[in-house]
């Protein structure tokens, strides 16, 4: 098994090397030169929102009959650097290093100006039922995983700067989010500056790096802002363990990942806060997690209620779960079969792996920052598992 994953990556690595780690995002439609060309389109909300879940949804690539460029994705950079990171821990190559500093850099390159602390967004224009972004609005999900990632570097190279541009990051979070609280006094940040919604994941991910950050500079005020957060979101964890996505009423669907990054960041606040009170919260979701978003076939599901679609984004993260909780050990044989079907269904000839298979046509666009980078983050991590268990 460990064969196939090492030479699954080797091929995936290859391609993303091919691809200078540039890309298609499933939500970059709206960098299409021709939607922009016609007058009043790009003004229009609807016809922002029409063109973008075309785009996403059709299994055919319109990318490049409608002048849409391949780019570097911020957050997906930050995902090849935290791979690259565990590739180094495993075997601290000349190669793999050289790829730290370049990521690094690239990465601080891509910062969003004006705001209170180091903080990305993504390579296009976004616009979602609840809101609209424009290019390069820092995000907390992108900002998180990107400051989580030069942490990691910072584990490694030693280098100041990387840690106090995660330690900046916090003060984007802490000072430019906002914030929708309880009767309690705790709160959930909001997605971006520029908007007030309440999706779970996205302040547990603020959560989280406030406390990594925390557990390098023993800041109290970090861990105190955290806890708030999870504490907020973790009341509404539902009886049998599940989230929905947010709030918002067109926000109560229950899916894999965004379950899965519940989880991650809930144990590691634990983890690096030595706040404990939480473990009740993750065990429950566990168990919900695994015995609910994976059938006996090892097909990924994405929701709770339906398997299609299948992206591929769900078996990824659930490699990254398993990792964070320590639960390998005890789930190994349900992830081997989940990245075997993965693999035989989902990945290509040519390395790269598929967007989504449906029911009755399947999305097999390389997307580098939802399907290669995702990927690539979850292999290294299952390597680094393999060669634990092995060491």
């Amino acid at each position: 098994m460990y064969k196939e994953m090492e030479n699954s990556f080797k091929q995936l690595e290859a391609y993303c090397e091919q691809e200078a780690y540039k890309g298609w995002d499933p939500y970059d439609g709206l960098n299409s030169t021709l939607f922009n060309a016609v007058p009043g389109l790009s003004k229009s909300r609807m016809a922002r929102l029409a063109w973008i879940q075309t785009f996403k949804r059709s299994p055919i690539n319109l990318r490049k009959l409608t002048g849409v460029k391949k780019d570097y994705n911020p957050k997906a950079l930050g995902l090849f650097l935290s791979s690259y990171c565990t590739l180094y821990t495993i075997e601290p190559k000349e190669a793999y290093m050289e790829k730290i500093y370049f990521f690094a850099a690239k990465i601080q390159e891509l910062q969003s100006s004006g705001w209170s602390g180091a903080c990305w967004g993504y390579n296009f224009d976004w616009q979602a039922r609840a809101f609209f972004q424009p290019k390069y609005t820092p995000t907390v999900v992108a900002s998180v995983f990107i400051g989580s990632a030069l942490l990691d570097a910072y584990e490694i190279t030693k280098e100041e700067r990387l840690l106090k541009m995660a330690r900046s990051t916090c003060n984007f979070i802490l000072k430019d989010l906002n914030r929708t609280a309880d009767d309690k006094g705790n709160f959930a940040f909001s997605y971006s500056p520029l908007d007030k919604s309440v999706v779970f994941n996205a302040s547990l991910l603020g959560s989280r790096l406030l406390a990594r950050v925390y557990s390098f500079t023993k800041e109290q005020m970090l861990i105190d802002e955290a806890k708030k957060s999870v504490a907020f979101c973790s009341s509404y964890q539902k009886e049998d363990g599940s989230w929905g996505y947010g709030t918002l009423p067109f926000h109560q669907w229950i899916d894999n990942f965004h379950t899965g990054y519940n989880l991650e960041c809930i144990y590691d606040y634990m983890k690096y806060s030595g706040d404990h009170s939480y473990e009740e919260v993750v065990k429950k979701g566990y168990d919900y997690y695994i015995k609910t978003f994976f059938t006996n076939e090892g097909v990924p599901k994405y929701y709770s209620n339906s398997v299609y679609p299948i992206d591929v984004h769900a078996p990824a993260q659930m490699i990254v779960t398993v990792a964070k909780l320590g639960t390998y050990a005890q789930d190994k044989a349900e992830v081997n079969k989940v990245l075997e079907w993965t693999i035989k269904n989902m990945q290509s000839n040519k390395g790269y792996f598929y967007y989504q298979v449906n029911k009755y046509f399947s999305s097999k666009i390389p997307y580098m920052r939802w399907a290669q980078a995702w990927m690539f983050y979850a292999l290294t991590t299952y390597l680094k598992l393999e060669y634990h268990e092995q060491n």
